[in-house]
């Protein structure tokens, strides 16, 4: 698996289809843009993340160049804690180990590359399996809000979660 940045117009195709319904949309993104992902919605969340927070998206590939996940990734120079955003996997290729494998990768870039000393993401603790996996490749909870977010009828919480350097 490699890491690579994101090319808007080579790889919004390939992930644009990876959220297939509203809910999970929500649990992605939060609902920041609209369902389904449509790349002027797209192309405008990241560059405001950008601006306001220096987020720059990333992609993983397989070896041979396909495109297999997502992510946003920024660092708070003030704590020098590193963020991940918007992290997805390819449907298709969820179940076979390759979001830890992507997190790994992208929480050593972090460690190496931007000399971060923490790695932090938010997650809905509804959303087991991404929690599931976000907590197999070393991240723990560091605090819990309670009803942070409204979904039709549902009430979700927001678990930050942190990795510090070793």
């Amino acid at each position: 698996m490699r890491l690579r940045p994101f090319i808007p117009c080579r790889d919004f195709e390939e992930i644009k289809n990876w959220i297939s319904d509203e809910r999970t949309h929500a649990m992605w993104c939060a609902n920041l843009m609209k369902y389904p992902i449509e790349k002027e919605s797209f192309d405008g969340l990241m560059l405001e993340e950008a601006a306001r927070f220096g987020n720059s998206p990333y992609v993983a590939t397989t070896d041979d160049g396909k495109v297999i996940g997502f992510f946003c990734y920024s660092v708070d120079l003030s704590t020098n804690e590193g963020m991940l955003k918007f992290v997805m996997i390819d449907p298709s290729q969820r179940g076979k180990g390759l979001g830890k494998a992507m997190l790994q990768l992208a929480v050593e870039y972090a460690f190496h590359i931007t000399k971060a000393d923490a790695v932090c993401l938010n997650v809905f603790p509804e959303n087991k399996r991404a929690k599931k996996c976000y907590e197999s490749v070393g991240f723990t909870e560091r605090k819990t809000d309670a009803d942070a977010f409204r979904y039709k009828d549902e009430s979700w919480g927001r678990c930050n979660m942190v990795i510090k350097k070793a």
